[in-house]
């Protein structure tokens, strides 16, 4: 019976489990493949795949190499399953991940952890606060207006929207949004395309 063998008998523990997805989370998040990290880190890609799914134990000698690699302190690999770490299916609402913007008076916290085909964002919109220009990008996007309202342009078309109001369009087609009124308005935007790969005027 060969190594593999052996740990695929080998009963996950929960901290084991808890600490690979933690890894392969915090490498999706950097766009690397398994073989990307393991060579990074100076460890097989076998030691690696098993790290990630909970079968072998992150050794001490491993932990050092693999933080550097993906440029973290060494405890946030193990840090408690209580504290805000990155996690392969859900993200805290304290540990959002704010997307940079060049506009005046817009947010974007990213609400979808790495491995989402789908991106989740909250879009927060100040009063008077709007994208730079219109502009255009691969994929589709969906958003509800969780409150206030935005004046979205689609296709040189303008749409006023309030709370509870929603839209869907495909991507391609130039956009941009500014909020007109006088509060605060806060946008649950969902896009096919990562927010890195959008060059917005946002």
């Amino acid at each position: 019976m060969d190594i593999l063998d052996q740990a695929a008998e080998k009963p996950k523990d929960d901290a084991d489990v808890r600490v690979g997805r933690r890894v392969r989370a915090l490498r999706l998040e950097r766009s690397l493949s398994l073989a990307e990290l393991a060579a990074k880190a100076g460890v097989s890609i076998g030691a690696l795949s098993q790290i990630e799914r909970g079968l072998s134990s992150l050794r001490v000698k491993v932990i050092w190499p693999l933080a550097a690699a993906l440029d973290i302190e060494p405890s946030a690999l193990i840090a408690d399953g209580n504290d805000a770490v990155s996690d392969l299916y859900c993200v805290r609402a304290n540990s959002r991940r704010q997307i940079p913007v060049k506009s005046e008076g817009i947010a974007k916290a990213l609400l979808s952890p790495p491995a989402a085909t789908l991106n989740g964002m909250l879009v927060t919109v100040e009063a008077g606060g709007g994208t730079v220009e219109a502009y255009a990008h691969p994929g589709h996007e969906f958003g509800f207006v969780l409150s206030g309202e935005v004046e979205l342009v689609i296709d040189s078309t303008a749409y006023g929207l309030k709370t509870g109001d929603s839209f869907a369009f495909k991507s391609t087609l130039l956009h941009a949004f500014r909020n007109p009124g006088a509060e605060r308005c806060q946008i649950l935007w969902v896009n096919t395309t990562k927010p890195s790969e959008v060059r917005d005027g946002a």
